[in-house]
């Protein structure tokens, strides 16, 4: 007979107040019992306390073992490779199929073990000790999981195997508990599964096997000679602890319990039947298996109780086994371990930084992004050309996330992260540690003695699991090689900019709140000036639990590991990001970005972080290598017309460099549109450096901003009247040429174009007089016959000597202008006419000329025909008739 219990909380459709439970109903207390019978299963049921119809199922073979794997689900087991679930609702069953066992392998001693060493048992061990032992099936979850351990009767097996399955019966996990032989019994004490494993199955550590035997002495065994309680998790499905008999005091000296003379190795142990809630205790019992023996000794009972939860979860961590303290942390709730949140972030925050060890970097940021970790911790994780004096060695990550450092670990102080050098793949074994058994207690040294004696308890070295961590490796990448290296550097930065880009909006948008803006920045303390140590204990919150100064230092942190995690993966992008408000400390940035020759990016950081001291000196700088002086003053003078009116000392201090270089230049930096100067500061600055230029920039105002104030207007009369001056005292050819256009407005023009031709020796100026002056007087005798006069026969006392050819080109190209006999008079007398027969040609083209000619011309054919005439007239010949 076999039997199963359940007990849970169900929900009735029909509630009495649909306002209040709504979704649910009304609770009851259902509890089912289930009994195995001969080739039938009876259910029974009660609700709350009340019992209901029973039932029946009748079923091909007698259930030896019958497990709830939930409230409606029996899991029902006819021999070890025989097993169907029950659904309770239509009193179904569906058979559960089991993988095919694993081939066959040779013998490597365990046919002299296991189930065999215990065949010569006489009738005093008809307890049960030489039965078959029932088929095992444990509920392992709450989710209905359970587990179905096979046959370990086979001396083929080297290990016997398990099987996990869900509510619905299809296999959950790919893998299952191992054995080291044969389980002689099992039991379960969630999450842990404890087995029998008989004597000569398991290996002895190499700590107890190593050295050498005396010469003569018998081999050391290599396992142990006695039972082994085997403790196996079926969280992570990996041993956790192997306790052996007898199991108190040291296990190496096989000492026997008080009150026995049997040797260890020919004692049987069993365990009782366990409930399988989490920290029951567990009994196991021993007897001697010869008959004499047992009689005489009794039957040993041992107990064994489970650590508190809090040291085995500590004492995973302190191994290193951070995925199986969560798993084991899962299976808590709040009453068993109160502060089991504070531990879960905790733990999660390690076991983030081991996979980011094993170059599983996207998995780790999306814990850190999930707990809100501090992101001074997080950007440590990587090498200095990333996180600058906040990197962190290796070894010392695990402390920097308030653990302890694994034994295992690396302590060279010159190991650097592993995204500096290509992350290594990494593991730490899936092994359940911690002090599962903290008390081994033998209460009774024989059967008959009192129950109230199950009191004295030995401590021994047995009460730690020994469990074995590998710990962070900090070796290169191995056999991929520097290709392999660069990828995962590469990957992890791009993962680094998911976790950036996360934290970014986030911190920046909190500081808003405050009014704290990246304008901001320059009144706000440099994250230079908060130590390493400071950063690192800045807390572990979302951003609206942080306040102002340590949202500036996040924001200060993210931003600049954004510019440097751009450089290395992204480098397109960094202007951009210059260009934009942001929170980059410029110092950790600055000699990066001249290293790569990234100038005009850094001038944008500067200009954005108003920094404009440095970003003028570092044009100034790049000026040096140019020759075109246009090209030296160009970038300077477009950055100082740029800046806003509040930096007007900054900008008439850098347009002095300007100036030097480029009047003209300099004085476009506060004639362009982009931003509206004060003029009365312009003008009094440009007045101190240059009164020609400051005129012009007052002529500018009144032309193009039609400044229509007295102050400008009488202003540039002085700078006129200062400038007039200076040009008399230097004798400044300046003041020749105002002096030539004022004489021209008074219509002296030929006292005007003196000065032109004779002071100024500008001949095209003097030529440009005359057409604007012509334009308006068309003259033929005016002021183009005053200027070839005034090169032909210049008559300015100290005059400079005729110019022939600029007259001669002058009547070459402006004959229409001039009067043709006047202009010939002044011709000198060896002019050859060829030098003026353009200007002959033109002349007598004129209609006046050309009809005076053609009259002549007429005239004087007459005059010829008349010659003609008269000379045939007076030739006569008197024809006689002789002459005939």
């Amino acid at each position: 007979m076999s039997f199963g219990i359940d007990t849970s909380i169900q929900y009735s459709n029909e509630a009495s107040d649909p306002a209040s439970n709504a979704g649910q109903g009304v609770p009851s207390v259902v509890t089912r019992l289930a009994v195995g019978c001969k080739r039938k299963i009876v259910i029974y049921t009660w609700k709350d306390g009340e019992a209901q119809e029973v039932k029946e199922l009748n079923l091909p073979h007698s259930p030896r073992s019958v497990v709830f794997s939930t409230s409606t689900t029996l899991v029902l087991s006819y021999t070890h490779t025989d097993h169907v679930l029950l659904k309770l609702p239509m009193m179904s069953t569906t058979e559960i199929a089991l993988p095919a066992p694993p081939p066959a392998s040779g013998s490597t001693g365990i046919s002299a073990m296991g189930m065999g060493a215990f065949s010569g048992l006489g009738g005093y061990m008809t307890l049960g000790l030489g039965a078959k032992a029932k088929p095992a099936v444990y509920k392992v979850n709450d989710d209905g999981e359970f587990v179905v351990l096979k046959d370990g009767g086979s001396i083929d097996l080297l290990a016997a195997l398990s099987t996990f399955f869900a509510s619905e019966g299809h296999i959950s996990r790919s893998g299952g508990l191992e054995w080291s032989g044969p389980p002689d019994e099992t039991a379960f004490v969630k999450p842990y599964m404890l087995s029998i494993i008989p004597p000569g199955s398991i290996p002895l550590p190499s700590s107890k096997t190593s050295g050498s035997a005396p010469s003569g002495a018998p081999a050391a065994p290599t396992t142990y000679q006695t039972p082994c309680i085997q403790i196996a998790s079926t969280l992570s499905l990996s041993t956790t602890q192997i306790v052996p008999y007898p199991f108190s005091g040291d296990p190496s000296s096989l000492q026997k319990p008080a009150g026995t003379t049997s040797p260890p190795s020919t004692t049987s142990v069993r365990v009782l039947s366990a409930s399988p809630s989490a920290k029951s205790p567990l009994f196991a019992t021993s007897t001697p298996v010869d008959r004499t023996a047992a009689a005489a000794e009794g039957t040993t009972v041992w107990a064994f109780t489970m650590a508190d939860w809090g040291e085995q979860i500590d004492e995973l961590v302190d191994a290193g086994s951070y995925a199986d303290a969560l798993a084991l942390l899962d299976t808590l709730d709040t009453t068993a371990l109160p502060d089991k949140e504070q531990r879960k972030a905790h733990i999660r925050g390690l076991h983030a930084v081991s996979v980011f060890s094993e170059a599983k970097y996207m998995e780790a940021i999306k814990t850190f992004i999930d707990l809100d970790i501090n992101p001074a911790k997080v950007i440590a994780l990587y090498p200095e050309t990333i996180a600058g004096r906040l990197s962190v060695p290796r070894p010392k990550w695990i402390e920097l996330y308030g653990g302890k450092p694994l034994k295992s670990a690396s302590t060279d102080p010159d190991d650097k992260p592993s995204a500096a050098a290509g992350s290594t793949e990494s593991s730490t074994t899936n092994k359940i540690a911690g002090q599962l058994l903290a008390a081994v207690d033998a209460v009774v040294p024989a059967l008959g003695d009192a129950i109230p004696n199950l009191s004295s308890s030995k401590d021994d070295d047995t009460r730690s699991i020994r469990s074995t961590t590998v710990g962070l490796n900090t070796g290169s990448v191995g056999p991929k090689g520097k290709d392999k290296t660069k990828d995962d550097y590469q990957r992890s930065i791009e993962n680094l900019l998911v976790y950036l880009g996360d934290r970014r909006p986030k911190f920046s948008g909190a500081l808003q709140t405050f009014g704290i803006t990246p304008a901001k920045a320059p009144e706000l303390p440099n994250l230079s000036e908060t130590s390493v140590d400071e950063l690192f204990a800045l807390p572990n919150q979302p951003p609206p639990s942080l306040i102002p100064e340590q949202l500036l230092r996040y924001a200060q942190i993210v931003d600049t590991a954004l510019f440097k995690s751009y450089l290395v993966v992204r480098p397109s992008l960094v202007g951009s990001l210059c260009r934009l408000d942001n929170w980059c400390e410029v110092a950790e940035v600055e000699e990066v970005l001249k290293e790569r020759k990234k100038f005009s990016e850094l001038i944008d950081l500067y200009k954005t972080k108003k920094m404009h001291e440095k970003a003028l000196s570092l044009l100034k700088d790049l000026s040096e290598d140019e020759d075109d002086p246009r090209e030296k003053v160009d970038p300077t003078a477009l950055y100082l017309q740029r800046l806003n009116v509040q930096y007007l000392p900054l900008i008439f201090n850098w347009t002095n460099w300007v100036l030097e270089l480029s009047p003209e230049r300099a004085l476009k930096i506060f004639t362009s549109d982009e931003v509206d100067f004060p003029t009365k500061d312009v003008a009094t600055y440009l007045a101190g450096r240059d009164l020609t230029l400051c005129a012009r920039y007052v002529e500018y105002l009144m032309e193009e901003k039609h400044e229509e104030s007295a102050l400008f207007h009488n202003w540039l009369a002085e700078i006129y009247l200062d400038l007039t001056t200076e040009a008399i005292n230097h004798n400044d050819t300046s003041f020749f040429e105002a002096r030539a256009i004022l004489l021209g407005r008074l219509g002296k023009h030929e006292a005007a174009l003196d000065i032109y031709v004779n002071r100024l020796n500008d001949y095209s100026a003097a030529e440009n007089y005359c057409k604007r002056v012509y334009q308006a007087e068309p003259d033929p005798r005016g002021v183009f016959l005053i200027l070839l006069r005034i090169y032909l026969r210049p008559s300015t006392v100290g005059g400079q000597a005729a110019s022939l050819a600029q007259a001669l080109d002058l009547i070459s190209r402006h004959s229409p202008r001039l009067d043709s006999a006047e202009a010939l008079q002044l011709l000198p007398p060896l002019v050859n006419a060829s030098d003026v027969r353009n200007f002959l040609y033109e002349a007598l083209k004129t209609p006046k000329v050309d009809t005076r000619i053609s009259r002549e011309l007429w005239k004087a054919r007459e005059y010829q025909v008349d010659r003609q005439l008269m000379l045939l007239q007076s030739k006569r010949v008197k024809i006689t008739d002789t002459r005939m």
